[in-house]
């Protein structure tokens, strides 16, 4: 990580007793940073069949900038828990903020594919620090009845950023150069940078924990293993020697950690967060719905474009009435779960997951955008009502010391079981479309077959995302309820 900057060392004053000015004035400064990591994590997956010519590369080649980002964002993440302690907030979120800028102007100015794919790490690097900061910064600065709708805030930049970074992406990509990606994050990143030099105030103490060597070695090779192997199934399959041997290694290494975390003094990250079962609970549920997000976002433009022959620009437009529901809802949604708990939200956000995925498994060949749009924006209004709140709500089980590891923890979980899902989907509906193919091409033409198995593929995928989400409703039956 880049050099730690300025330090501030006035305002000592404990951090539920700052104004609702201060206290807004740095909620506004970590929406903005979050947002800005969130919309570039998305901005450029659209963009990689356009980079591939520009460079002359192979597709799987330029993939690696958005496999890259991921594996970089995974391994950073949990360390995030040792550098909360370390660090000071204004330390860690200004240099967070200015190793992304940097990685933005890398990346926008880059002369050749290499220095592209640098800038995208530097900015992994830069987001995967600031996720689990800006929560815990949220768990500092507000008592536990008020959270859940400064965590909605922090929410409209998780759901409504990377929900629209594919329409965003698609009309630049018609009307600009590439590069223009990368210009329009820099003024954001510049402004943000700046208004944390000046408001931003130290609202976490340092702890001073003993840096963990084992425990760093073995989570960036156990977590950049598995997420290398499951990035890479989706496209050469599970049987594929590079995808078998990583996530071996990731599996070894991961168990690795987990032991010298147990037996640690000072573990960099506190695996006795799970000992507490509700917020155990909310990680198996918040992992399931990263896991349907990323899976919904991946295949639904698939269907789109490949299947139904549509534009990328159109592509990319269906996307955004789920983006702005999930924008207006996430503080709506924070705002319930102060008043009533997490359970009316639970069940009702699972109870739509349930019954949208299973109505993409009856998706076809003559299925109107019109209902594929409001398919997609019911299924990620349901998203909405547990995305933020359930992390919120396990949080709260946490004590504020233990609030950093439990930040850090349900990131790296969110991060994995995206990658296993958009891997173990994107498997799924090829593996069956092969095996579909064959039965349905003797009796139609093959491009119409292609298609025809493609959907029928597409419809195992989302079968078991459903069957997934029956379970996971009935998990939440073992939430607590709110006490009156």
């Amino acid at each position: 990580m880049m050099m730690i900057m300025i330090e501030n060392v006035k305002n000592k004053a404990a951090p539920f007793n700052l104004s609702s000015k201060a206290r807004f004035l740095i909620l506004s400064i970590l929406v903005l940073g979050s947002f800005m990591a969130l919309l570039n994590q998305t901005l450029l997956n659209v963009a990689i069949p356009e980079l591939s010519k520009v460079f002359d590369l192979e597709v799987n080649t330029v993939q690696w900038l958005s496999t890259g980002f991921i594996m970089v964002n995974g391994i950073v993440i949990p360390i995030t828990a040792y550098l909360i302690g370390k660090f000071s907030t204004r330390q860690l979120f200004i240099s967070s903020i200015g190793l992304f800028t940097i990685g933005t102007i890398l990346s926008a100015l880059a002369p050749s594919f290499s220095f592209l794919l640098a800038g995208r790490l530097l900015q992994a690097a830069g987001a995967g620090v600031m996720m689990p900061l800006v929560q815990f910064v949220i768990f500092s600065l507000f008592p536990p009845e008020k959270r859940g709708k400064a965590m909605g805030m922090i929410g409209i930049a998780m759901t409504f950023a990377p929900a629209i970074g594919p329409t965003l992406s698609g009309w630049i990509l018609q009307h600009y150069s590439w590069r223009v990606l990368f210009y329009i994050v820099i003024p954001i990143g510049i402004i943000n940078l700046i208004f944390a030099l000046i408001f931003l105030r130290n609202v976490t103490e340092k702890s001073n924990p003993k840096f963990d060597f084992p425990g760093v070695i073995t989570s960036t090779i156990g977590l950049g293993s598995l997420l290398y192997g499951f990035s890479m199934a989706g496209s050469l399959g599970w049987r594929a020697d590079q995808v078998i041997i990583t996530i071996i290694i990731g599996v070894i290494f991961i168990s690795l950690f987990i032991w010298c975390e147990l037996v640690a003094e000072q573990p960099m990250l506190n695996l006795s967060v799970f000992k507490n079962k509700q917020f155990s609970i909310t990680i198996a549920i918040g992992s399931f719905v990263a896991l349907a997000m990323y899976s919904v976002e991946l295949l639904t433009p698939v269907y789109i474009q490949n299947i139904l022959g549509h534009s990328t620009f159109q592509t990319g437009l269906i996307p955004l009435p789920g983006a702005i529901l999930m924008g207006i809802m996430s503080p709506i949604a924070g705002i319930i779960l102060d008043r009533y708990g997490i359970r009316p939200l639970t069940y009702i956000g699972m109870s739509l997951i349930v019954v949208t995925s299973w109505l993409y498994t009856t998706l076809s060949l003559h299925s109107s955008l019109l209902f594929v749009s409001a398919l997609y924006s019911t299924f990620m209004f349901g998203i909405s009502f547990i995305m933020m709140t359930v992390m919120t709500y396990g949080l709260n089980q946490l004590p504020q010391s233990m609030s950093r590891h439990g930040a850090a923890a349900a990131n790296t979980a969110r991060m994995v079981s995206g990658s296993i899902g958009t891997a173990l989907l994107t498997t799924i509906m090829s593996t069956q479309t092969k095996n579909y193919l064959p039965q349905i091409s003797s009796t139609i033409s093959e491009s119409v077959a292609i298609k025809e198995a493609s959907i029928l593929g597409m419809q195992d995928a989302f079968l078991v995302t459903t069957t997934l989400a029956v379970i996971v409703f009935f998990m939440t039956l073992f939430l607590k309820r709110k006490k009156l």
